[in-house]
């Protein structure tokens, strides 16, 4: 029994893809929540930002039906394969309200692309709010 078992092991080869190589088949899927919460870091990054989110009342719904970098972003992905996103913004006080969300804007389409390979053909940037830097405890200082 010994002799067949090892017969059989010298018979079975397994082929192994070569590193890198195209010819490996499958799908690699990004769970939206991953690109949302790509979408969060990278405008959270952007001078002015203040915080990613909705207003008060919403926040606190968002808070117990969404994960945190779930929360004041929206990503779709549309017929095309690419993503449409919603963003929601507050923005320090005193910043230049359209120069931030086109910053935004490009900060978002960036690191979407360069993470994954997809573009960002759609970017909404709402301006929730206007704080200052010590509104809001626990929050994002101007950088």
């Amino acid at each position: 029994m010994s002799d067949n078992s090892q017969q059989l092991s010298e018979k079975i080869s397994v082929p192994f893809p070569k590193e890198h190589s195209t010819s490996v088949k499958g799908d690699i899927k990004i769970n939206l929540a991953v690109v949302a919460g790509i979408v969060r870091l990278a405008a959270q990054r952007v001078k002015g930002v203040h915080s990613v989110g909705g207003g008060f009342v919403e926040g606190i719904a968002e808070m117990f039906s969404k994960k945190d970098s779930e929360r004041g972003v929206k990503v779709t992905e549309n017929e095309n394969g690419n993503y449409d996103i919603e963003v929601k913004v507050n923005l320090l006080f005193g910043a230049e309200l359209v120069k931030v969300g086109e910053d935004i804007q490009q900060t978002i389409a960036e690191s979407v692309l360069q993470m994954t390979r997809k573009h960002a053909e759609r970017i909404d940037v709402i301006i929730d709010g206007v704080r200052t830097e010590t509104s809001d405890a626990g929050t994002k200082s101007a950088s």
